[in-house]
């Protein structure tokens, strides 16, 4: 008992100790290495042998592949999660999805508000910057609503799928299955252990179940909607914040919107909808819409999609989810603020106004440089992927918007990339991840509080367009 409550004692004075180096960093900096730490760490606990069936070493790159992909909520994957990983190492996935959900510092506060420990104002800047969150005021109180309201929507979705599973599987596995996949599902990870017979199958089996559906796509909505709509609604006062309306209206188009498209561009495809009822085409059309979404579950033939269907999935990868939540992609407020300002360039007007309010300068300057930084990466890594891999265009965009929008869903390349594909992928995933948020706004902190931004210079037209 001494022993044991002396390992306690050390492993709280380690975790403090390490937390006081981590909040030494400049914010964007430490999020950075807080990603990098945990993904290295669960690198090694995958690359061990007891974490894979076979008894084998999976390899190092392998491993962090894998890491990166579960702490980036990517699920992007180049084995089979259930025919490949031990019990032990689809747990250690699970926790990296978990953990890499809801952000680092999310479950570094829960830890120290468990300890009784104050949190101390650094580690409010820090926490405010890795949720994406400009006011301090009330943030120790978003991050227990997050906990609380993460833990009750995974327990329903659970409950929900362990009604189908639970008969299917067994009690033991079936709750199993069903807390796995409510926990990918609402952190937008899009891993599965439905590999039972077939490696990569995802959801194909429940395309036209119901229950099975609409719960996983509950969950990726609530989970990719964001934490700050949940705060607004929950603490409704006769109005919601204009975030909030914005991130409800870009969602809610994007979701009708997409079903409409998969429902009739697939409907003759013999290769996804022929023959399906007008009631299951919805359920597909429904949930294709939604998983792009940056969930990355499927439940048809990706690669047998047509190619407008392809375009529109590629579309919805790289919006992604609302800021502050469990998606990547440059987010639905960046997606509409970006169509709104240019819609009101078009009409001649100056400022961008929209539900009775004006947008400020710098929300504009963000949500462009966000776009602007995304669009680098990505044709980035396209053009290195089209050097290192033996595959199609297509197929390599897709990939890589699946990547940056820390999506997972592939037209089957991931399992056959070559090294260098799989470390250029690596990096698209940490950088969709981590890197737009935290380069964008390091930029604009620059230009804001640099020389430069304080000399007003004399103005000079230039032809553009």
């Amino acid at each position: 008992m001494v022993l044991i409550g002396m390992g306690i004692k050390e492993g709280v004075l380690l975790f403090k100790k390490a937390f006081r180096h981590i909040i030494r960093f400049y914010k964007t900096q430490a999020i950075i290495v807080t990603f990098l730490v945990l993904i290295t760490f669960g690198a090694t606990l995958l690359n061990l042998p007891a974490a894979s069936r076979n008894g084998q070493s999976i390899g190092f790159l392998n491993a962090f592949f894998t890491a990166t992909s579960a702490t980036c909520v990517t699920g992007l994957i180049v084995v089979d999660t259930y025919q490949h990983w031990t019990l032990f190492g689809q747990i250690v996935i699970l926790v990296l999805i978990q953990i890499g959900g809801l952000g680092f510092m999310t479950v570094a506060t829960l830890f120290s508000l468990f300890l009784k420990r104050t949190i101390s104002l650094s580690e409010r800047l820090l926490i405010s910057e890795s949720l994406n969150y400009d006011n301090m005021s009330g943030i120790v109180r978003l991050v227990k609503h997050i906990m609380v309201g993460t833990a009750v929507v995974e327990l329903l979705g659970a409950a929900f799928l362990s009604i189908r599973l639970v008969p299917q599987f067994g009690f033991k596995t079936g709750v199993y299955k069903s807390v796995f996949h409510s926990i990918s599902a609402f952190c937008n990870a899009g891993f599965d252990v439905m590999g039972i017979n077939a490696p990569f199958v995802s959801l194909t089996k429940y395309v036209f179940d119901p229950l099975v559906v609409f719960t996983i796509s509950a969950l990726i909505i609530i989970g990719g909607i964001g934490f700050f709509v949940w705060e607004d609604i929950y603490s409704y006062r006769k109005k919601l914040r204009l975030h909030t309306k914005i991130a409800l209206t870009i969602t809610s188009a994007l979701l009708v919107g997409g079903t409409i498209c998969f429902y009739f561009l697939e409907g003759e495809n013999p290769g996804t909808f022929l023959g399906m009822t007008w009631a299951q085409k919805f359920y597909a059309s429904f949930f294709q819409s939604v998983s792009p979404r940056t969930a990355g579950f499927n439940t048809i033939a990706l690669s047998k999609l047509t190619p407008p269907s392809k375009i529109i999935t590629i579309l919805l990868m790289f919006i992604g989810g609302s800021p502050g939540s469990t998606a990547g992609g440059i987010k639905t407020v960046t997606f509409g603020v970006t169509v709104l300002t240019a819609l009101s360039v078009t009409r001649g007007s100056h400022r961008v106004n929209v539900f009775g309010r004006s947008l400020s300068n710098s929300v504009i300057y963000r949500s462009f440089t966000i776009v602007m930084i995304a669009m680098l990466v990505v044709m980035v890594g396209i053009v290195a992927l089209s050097i290192t891999e033996n595959a199609s265009l297509s197929d390599i965009v897709f990939e890589v918007f699946s990547a940056f929008g820390t999506v997972g869903l592939t037209l089957g390349l991931t399992p056959h990339l070559t090294n260098a594909g799989k470390a250029i992928i690596i990096v698209i995933m940490y950088f969709g991840r981590v890197g737009v948020l935290t380069v964008a706004l390091g930029l604009m902190k620059m230009m804001n509080s640099g020389v430069e931004d304080k000399i007003k210079h004399p103005e000079e037209k230039i032809l553009v367009g």
